[in-house]
């Protein structure tokens, strides 16, 4: 901020996105204390996670994500399922 006001005083836009990116960092926090500091929000609660797993009506599996090309490549690997059988 003090850098914008001392050397951009009349950088209109600059000004506006920082305002923009405060009131976002400001909203985020106080989400995070509404949820215990957990970043994001449960769905399901860990009971009813835990019993459609047992049941079947849920699979557990690892997702994992392309560093290289993050947004468009990933997959999930469902646990007890390998490679070595598929054909």
């Amino acid at each position: 901020q003090n850098y914008l006001d001392n050397f951009w005083p009349d950088l209109k836009a600059a000004h506006e996105l920082f305002d923009s990116i405060t009131q976002a960092r400001r909203e985020r926090e106080s989400e995070s204390q509404e949820n215990h500091g957990k970043e994001y929000p449960e769905h399901l609660p860990l009971e009813i996670l835990e019993a459609g797993i047992k049941s079947g009506r849920y699979l557990q599996g690892t997702l994992n994500v392309n560093k290289h090309r993050a947004q468009l490549e990933a997959f999930v690997r469902l646990q007890g399922c390998g490679n070595k059988d598929a054909g």
